[in-house]
């Protein structure tokens, strides 16, 4: 996901895919036919041997370490590896092929992230498509971005600037000072990495991926940011496309900066990051108050006190922190939580509940670990720095944010300052990336793309849904009425997930203008 959160979202719920009967405008995915002109060659890297084992003793997930050039131009060069993992398809009679997924960051570590949230992916595809997923070139436990010695190093590190963002003058000097300080560890660690962990890099390490399996053409689930990088493979190799789902989307145009190199303002901003937050906690809080307190333990009675209620806290925060609890760290926790709907919301409200008490919440409770070799990879924030900052354009200036943070906090409050910060590590970072794919758009794929875009997003904001509809030549644009960031982990319609599966099975798109709600609305 964009701008990764202060905590991570944990608790995620999954349901079953439930038939949706319609009338249905498709296209039926054909057999593979001749390859088309469009896009580069094939890559001359050699196709990387997968030696699958159980990643843990009866594990029901096996793994395998993919070797890939560091430069794709130098495929005889030096290399890296990349953590791999599969789940088999449990309907091997009626096996379709392998699907991969990747499940957002940048930063996120794929061989973890969806073991752990495997039931989340709708039923038919657990069935009939073996699921893989990998850990990016530069993050988790593929060849890694880590700047720091080791973990008291980078923890001690993470002490020298505020929590969330800063808060004044001094606060803002402690931030700059220890993104400068990272910028100039991760220079001197490994800088050939630094500028090789592009999109563009990952998605031929893809290509080598699919090559690896045995597909002819690509099956791929890609949410948040995983949206750029399908984006990003579906126009370097479009006849290679299958199916393609794209969930919580990134405009392409606000990702490249419409390819032009100096920006005036941040990724996020461009995105309209900082709209969709304050609109989706405007959501959040009217929910609640139209709750009762049994539901959503932070309402106030009506939309209206509940709204007023989180201003008076964010405001006593400023004065009187509770304990760790900031008004900034509050922030960031708050539009992060936002994230996941079921349990996110509930225990968001009732952390609020106990700071408007004066007492600081109770440590969050988090789910065991999935069986896989390194479920704790080091996941330091240079990680996904490493990707967003060599690959999008963010302003290069320090001093320029605070004037981008009030400009986003008179039109999206509290949550605009958190959004214009989360860029500011990028204005003195060391690199920019070597490859970069910067358009265009709209090259004809093999079969047409799905789009789904969350009506309340708190991160990618459904307008970058229809801007990537509208970009991609031939996708088509399913709209949730819902809530959180992306349709697949909050996993809370049957409806998205049966057209969903539908597609994947057969490219059955959705008609026109489909719009699916959640199966509940939340604190009902």
């Amino acid at each position: 996901m964009p701008g990764p959160g202060p905590t991570s979202a944990r608790g995620r719920r999954a349901g079953a895919a439930l038939a949706v009967t319609a009338a249905i405008c498709s296209t039926v995915l054909a057999a593979p036919g001749s390859a088309t002109a469009y896009g580069p060659p094939s890559p001359s890297a050699s196709v990387p041997r997968l030696d699958w084992s159980p990643c843990t003793p009866d594990s029901p997930y096996d793994c395998a370490t993919a070797r890939v050039p560091l430069d794709h131009a130098d495929p005889a060069g030096r290399t890296i590896d990349l953590a791999v993992v599969r789940r088999k398809a449990s309907d091997t009679a009626h096996r379709i092929g392998t699907l991969f997924v990747n499940p957002g960051g940048p930063g996120g570590p794929g061989t973890v992230q969806v073991p752990q949230n495997f039931d989340a992916l709708p039923k038919t595809l657990r069935e009939r498509f073996d699921i893989v997923s990998w850990d990016p070139r530069g993050i988790g436990s593929s060849t890694a971005v880590n700047c720091f010695a080791d973990a008291a190093e980078a923890e001690a590190w993470g002490k020298t600037k505020p929590t969330g963002f800063p808060v004044g003058e001094k606060e803002r000097k402690k931030w700059i000072a220890a993104y400068e300080d990272l910028g100039r560890r991760c220079e001197k660690r490994d800088p050939a990495l630094l500028r090789h962990v592009s999109t563009t890099d990952t998605a031929r390490d893809l290509d080598l991926l699919r090559r690896a399996v045995g597909e002819e053409r690509l099956n791929y689930l890609g949410v948040s940011y995983g949206t750029i990088l399908g984006a990003t493979y579906a126009n370097l190799f479009p006849d290679k496309v299958r199916a393609m789902v794209l969930d919580s989307n990134i405009d392409p145009r606000a990702w490249t900066n419409d390819a032009r190199p100096v920006a005036e303002t941040t990724t996020h901003l461009r995105m309209g990051a900082d709209r969709s937050a304050a609109a989706t906690l405007h959501r959040f809080l009217d929910l609640c108050g139209s709750a009762p307190t049994d539901r959503c333990a932070f309402s106030a009675g009506t939309p209206q006190g509940t709204r007023d209620k989180f201003d008076r806290l964010m405001q006593r925060l400023r004065e009187r922190p509770v304990g760790p609890w900031t008004y900034a760290a509050t922030v960031a926790d708050t539009v992060s939580s936002l994230y996941i709907v079921d349990p996110g919301w509930k225990d968001l409200a009732a952390r609020l509940q106990e700071l408007w008490r004066g007492k600081a919440p109770k440590p969050p409770v988090f789910p065991a670990p999935p069986p896989v070799a390194d479920p704790s990879p080091y996941l330091g924030e240079e990680q996904a720095s490493a990707v967003w900052c060599g690959d999008s354009p963010n302003p290069r200036d320090p001093a320029a944010y605070q004037r981008l943070e009030e400009d986003s906090a008179r039109r999206a409050g509290d949550a605009g300052r958190y959004w214009t910060w989360s860029g500011e590590p990028c204005a003195t970072w060391p690199a920019r990336a070597a490859d970069r794919y910067e358009g265009p758009w709209n090259t004809p794929t093999a079969h047409p793309v799905l789009v789904v875009g969350t009506r309340y997003d708190p991160s990618t904001p459904y307008a970058d849904a229809e801007a990537m509809a509208k970009e991609l030549a031939g996708a088509r644009l399913l709209t949730h009425e819902g809530y959180g960031h992306t349709a697949l982990f909050n996993n809370a319609s049957s409806c998205v997930n049966a057209y969903e599966s539908r597609y994947f099975v057969d490219g059955t798109l959705p008609p026109p203008g489909t719009t699916c709600r959640p199966d509940e609305q939340p604190f009902s």
